[in-house]
């Protein structure tokens, strides 16, 4: 018997935001690779790049408009998601904002872009999601949550508030979806070399102090979420419900 083939996403259509780059992009091309076919929820329409690769493996892609500071947008992308592809098997919640400044100067413009692009979106996808796979009597959902859903941080409290959020989120929805076999998990990510955290590889000091506590010693790449997300997406996965999966050179186990 072959056990590879848990891991087969023939015949899914699955949901990615924030696919245009990054851990996204890894994200959406490996589910593309094991099988699925993919909606790209994305600001740009204009950026074809990921798409093209995607149809390039021999699946099918579509690109659904959505802006993740337009909630309007964000409450029609699963609905059109379903009148695009028929149904949604699998949702990706990986897009997500930071902002970085000392708290008393934190800025409530900052906060509030902060935790609706980091939650507020989470939680409509989710929803909406979750309106489809509960009468379809499955589904795969994968939130990004944190380190910060564990630790606090320095100069990034709304980030920290956002993903602590995500990770009980998480855990509240599987709590309630578990039953009609829908699998609500989120990954976390350590410290990825992404452009987000441009700013800390860039920083000799911190650099340095980050590298030291990874017993892994190497910061994680984008494609260090490929197999995470094909296993959490897949049959392999029935029966993981409400786990936060971290993919982070043993990081929090230091």
């Amino acid at each position: 018997m072959d056990g590879t083939r848990f891991f087969k996403l023939d015949g899914k259509v699955a949901a990615v935001t924030g696919a245009t780059r990054g851990i996204g992009r890894e994200i959406a091309l490996a589910l593309a690779e094991a099988g699925a076919d993919i909606a790209l929820l994305q600001r740009n329409p204009e950026n074809v790049e990921v798409k093209r690769e995607i149809e390039l493996l021999g699946k099918r892609c579509m690109i659904i408009p959505c802006d993740l500071d337009d909630i309007t947008q964000v409450e029609a992308a699963i609905p059109q998601v379903v009148s695009d592809f028929g149904k949604i098997d699998i949702l990706v919640n990986n897009a997500g904002i930071q902002r970085r400044s000392p708290a008393v100067d934190f800025s409530e413009s900052d906060w509030d872009d902060v935790i609706n692009v980091n939650l507020k979106t989470v939680w409509l996808l989710c929803q909406q999601a979750g309106r489809y796979m509960i009468p379809q009597g499955k589904g795969k959902i994968i939130n990004m949550a944190s380190l910060l859903s564990y630790i606090g941080g320095f100069t990034v409290p709304a980030y920290a508030a956002a993903k602590g959020g995500v990770a009980q989120l998480t855990k509240a929805l599987s709590n309630e979806w578990a039953q009609h076999n829908i699998n609500v998990n989120a990954i976390v990510p350590g410290y990825i070399a992404t452009e987000m955290n441009t700013a800390l590889i860039n920083d000799d000091t911190r650099n340095r102090q980050i590298l030291e506590r990874i017993p892994a010693g190497r910061w994680g790449t984008p494609e260090d979420f490929k197999g995470t997300a094909v296993f959490l997406a897949s049959d392999a996965s029935n029966y993981v419900n409400g786990h936060l999966l971290a993919v982070d050179g043993g990081w929090l186990g230091r």
